[in-house]
């Protein structure tokens, strides 16, 4: 498949596949509140509206269905409210009425309109209208199209028509200070059908865009395999292009403004306990890098988040697929794991220029593939991967790390109480993540001495490492079970397999 192709069936098929998973969830939801009360009305809590002034009224509303006509042969939605009084001897009164004559008669009456209601804790906020006591009670006009008044709790159910209209509440004598308990109902016809058509709709979406991500990933995939000329290219046949590389030196700069590596460099021998894991990170900063471009790299990437977002949705449903293909034949599908690859490194390329190291002023390239940018990942494809394994090792397994890259790049967490059914909810709280605020303590050295220190550098590369081996793991990609350390610096402790550096990387700390 030609690369515009596939690329072309990616873009359509996550533009039919979001707004189908879309229906769905609102599919589900609706069905659920189709079905969730006994009586048909799915109700609100019981809350409490309190004013000093003669009466409460809804918000202002445009009109409801203009061009619908008056009757239709079934239920579009019933409204349900029920009030009763804070003062078990206090009648109250509910109307619904045109909003035109609501308003005649509420004009110059001090009253309260309902602008808002925030939940946990519940408050309500309102527009004060100044203004003196209604003429007449409330009961004795005949403009209300329904309403109801007495003591204790009353109910009162409309079945919404087309028309403008408006809900007061008031006390039955017109008296000052409105105090009551209220809850509110709705009703509908549409919610079941809207839900079965909402859930038939987005199942057609996924048939259709699923296998249009699918397709168009592995085209990309089979354009994004192994390549030289970048930190991540040794390996297997490439120990060529490193020589390349360094054979440039006395040529200039190579493509891309980095310069080449000296030849490659052996390394010692590492303990096994030391040896590098299957999924690569590299990283190297960039020796003229400037004191105040960290401040504006989040802006110039906004492209590349765009573009990110949906190559992460579509790594998704592609590592899904893959991990049922695990699930039946042990392999992983090579084209959707150099696509999955291909996605991780261009976002690691980003987050190094952007937001989890500041490394380099070098704008990152548009492409999946590996390229001579100063940031590179890399996963070694395994020919065969457990089936058993598959089942449990993104979510049980990787606790333990999920934990600990929580703690490393999330923002902090407390714990706090809602006054709700549930009692206590876990919630986010406000604070800088350890990596977020490594990185911009580095930064700000820069900013102030124009260097950056390398042994932080080194720190956050490793918690970056961590991320992307823990990434990898869950994605299904390898079997090997990420290790608990910080591999710091800019390369890895050790190259598997091979006895020489990548090319284009340098040992930390040589010249």
């Amino acid at each position: 498949m030609k690369k515009p192709a596939a690329i072309i069936m990616l873009v359509l098929g996550i533009l039919i596949t979001l707004p189908g998973l879309a229906a769905l969830a609102g599919g589900a939801v609706a069905s659920a509140v189709g079905s969730i009360q006994g009586d048909g009305f799915l109700t609100s809590g019981t809350s409490r509206f309190s004013v000093n002034s003669f009466a409460l009224t809804s918000p202002r509303a445009d009109a409801i269905g203009e061009d619908v006509p008056g009757r239709l042969p079934f239920d579009v939605g019933t409204l349900r409210l029920r009030v009763n009084s804070v003062s078990p001897d206090k009648p109250v009164f509910i109307g619904i009425g045109p909003q035109a004559d609501v308003e005649q008669y509420l004009s110059g009456v001090h009253r309260s309109e309902l602008l808002n209601i925030r939940q946990r804790p519940f408050r309500a906020e309102y527009r004060d209208v100044p203004g003196g006591s209604p003429a007449a009670p409330p009961a004795g006009q005949r403009f209300w199209t329904t309403s109801v008044s007495g003591a204790g709790e009353q109910e009162l159910t409309w079945n919404i028509t087309p028309g403008t209209w408006e809900v007061v509440v008031m006390n039955a004598d017109a008296s000052s200070g409105v105090d009551v308990q209220a809850q509110a109902g709705f009703r509908s016809d549409l919610i079941r059908p809207a839900a079965t058509g909402l859930l038939v709709g987005g199942l057609i979406a996924l048939v259709i865009g699923i296998p249009l991500i699918i397709f168009g990933a592995m085209g990309l995939g089979r354009h994004t395999g192994p390549a030289s000329g970048g930190p991540a290219s040794a390996g297997p046949g490439m120990a060529g292009a490193g020589m390349a590389g360094a054979g440039m030196a006395g040529a200039g700069q190579v493509p891309g403004g980095q310069v080449p590596a000296p030849p490659p460099q052996p390394l010692t021998t590492a303990p096994e306990d030391r040896r590098g894991y299957p999924a690569r990170l590299f990283g190297d900063i960039d020796p003229g890098l400037s004191r105040w471009m960290w401040l504006v790299k989040w802006f110039l990437a906004i492209p590349h988040f765009v573009l990110l977002f949906f190559l992460w949705f579509a790594f998704v449903i592609t590592t899904i697929v893959a991990g049922f293909a695990i699930l039946f034949t042990g392999r992983y599908p090579r084209a959707l794991f150099d696509f999955n690859v291909g996605v991780m490194r261009w976002n690691w390329r980003v987050a190094f220029y952007a937001y989890a190291a500041v490394g380099t002023d070098l704008y990152p390239p548009f492409t999946l593939k590996r390229t001579n940018y100063p940031a590179d990942f890399e996963v070694d494809y395994p020919e065969r991967l457990s089936r058993g394994l598959v089942l449990v090792k993104w979510w049980l397994l990787s606790i333990p790390h999920l934990l600990v890259v929580a703690a490393l790049t999330n923002t902090a967490w407390r714990w706090r109480a809602d006054d709700n059914f549930i009692g206590t909810t876990y919630g986010q709280g406000a604070g800088p993540s350890l990596l977020g605020l490594l990185v911009l303590i580095a930064a700000v050295i820069l900013l102030f001495t124009g260097r950056y220190q390398r042994p932080l550098f080194d720190l956050i590369l490793g918690v970056d490492r961590w991320v992307y081996r823990v990434l990898a793991y869950t994605a299904l990609m390898r079997d090997e079970y990420p290790p608990f350390r910080l591999d710091q610096g800019a390369t890895e402790p050790e190259w598997p397999g091979e006895g020489t550096l990548p090319a284009g990387v340098r040992p930390t700390g040589a010249p």
